[in-house]
């Protein structure tokens, strides 16, 4: 029997791959029930329709998230997806009971930081991307591989040399020993077979970029190609979920982390504020490190470019800033362009840049 309520009431999901322990919580904050159910579509929905239509439901960002999404979604008032990152730093103990209790309460309270889903129509391009990518991580990983079978008997592998169908019986005749030979024999077929399915994943992965009209305006942006802005579309799916771009900067991991303590002071019977100024930790570890290196990569490539930003990073490096520092505020910077460009659906245009150091 469905059962209906007129206060919200709080409902948190610890999911795994058989079950689902879930608890209950009352707007003023009591537990009203425990359980646990199958994580199958028919028993999680019948447990949302359950506790009707006002029912705020939560689980962490896993791998089963995007499913859990679109399919409770429409069952109930509100449903958040948050980053577990911010609950395990704070958990002592850790169980399947402690687990939805505390995310039943924090959601009662407001105290969780979302995850944003992709809307729908980048759904199909982030899939391809994550293949894309993960075959390119597979392949380095064989490269690296097979260059160290040579490295470990003290033979040099300057450049791509080593990996050529042309040159490789060349190579291989170079390990003496024949099981050390097999053994490169066959990283070579692997990475044949990865090298094959990378391409493959590339063209599939560009044929669905391009029916994004952004897919063409992204790189009116210098040292921006394809790949990066495939990347780019997967990742941020929208625009507008960050409001400036000082929202974008932590997300992509180029926000500076600055700490102080003892700020204020006694000063003649008076309490003043010092002067010194907060230290600077580094920059933001919470981020999405695709994104990052994105936003690095091409503000490397700008770095050595003769376009207004390459050369405002040289006098950047000229006015005395350190390298690194003038690479991070050359990625923020953009970060910066690319968000604007993206919301106003306008190209980039270097005769309206506004550059600082800052």
């Amino acid at each position: 029997m469905k059962r209906i309520t007129a206060t919200p009431k709080y409902l948190a999901l610890d999911v795994h791959k058989a079950t689902c322990t879930y608890t209950v919580r009352d707007a003023a904050g009591p537990v009203l029930e425990r359980g646990v159910v199958e994580t199958c579509a028919y028993h999680l929905v019948g447990l949302v329709q359950r506790w009707g239509p006002n029912v705020h439901v939560v689980f962490e960002e896993g791998t089963q998230a995007q499913w859990l999404h679109d399919m409770l979604l429409p069952h109930c008032a509100k449903l958040v997806v948050c980053d577990p990152r911010a609950i395990r730093a704070k958990l002592a103990n850790k169980s399947d009971r402690i687990d939805p209790d505390v995310l039943s309460e924090r959601l009662r309270l407001g105290s969780l930081r979302p995850v944003f889903h992709a809307v729908h129509s980048m759904r199909g391009l982030k899939e391809l991307v994550r293949a894309y990518t993960a075959l390119v991580v597979d392949a380095t990983r064989v490269m690296l591989r097979i260059k160290a079978i040579y490295r470990s008997r003290g033979i040099g592998t300057e450049g791509a040399g080593v990996y050529r169908p042309a040159l490789r019986r060349e190579w291989l005749a170079k390990i003496p020993e024949p099981a050390a030979r097999r053994r490169a024999e066959l990283f070579l077929a692997q990475l044949d077979a990865l090298s094959s399915l990378r391409k493959k994943a590339k063209a599939a992965m560009l044929a669905e970029a391009r029916k994004h009209p952004v897919f063409h305006l992204l790189q009116s942006f210098p040292r921006i190609g394809p790949i990066r802005t495939a990347e780019l579309l997967a990742i941020i799916g929208s625009p507008f979920r960050f409001r400036t771009k000082r929202q974008l900067w932590p997300y992509a991991g180029l926000a500076v982390v600055r700490q102080s303590s003892g700020d204020h002071v006694v000063v003649n019977g008076q309490i003043r504020r010092r002067t010194r100024p907060p230290l600077t930790r580094g920059l933001n570890r919470n981020a999405n490190y695709t994104l990052k290196k994105v936003f690095k990569a091409i503000a490397v490539d700008l770095s050595h470019s003769d376009t207004p930003l390459g050369e405002s990073y040289r006098a950047r490096v000229a006015r005395g800033m350190r390298e690194e520092m003038a690479r991070l505020t050359l990625a923020r910077t953009v970060a910066a362009i690319l968000l604007a460009m993206w919301k106003k659906g306008v190209p980039y245009d270097p005769t309206r840049l506004t550059l600082t150091t800052t």
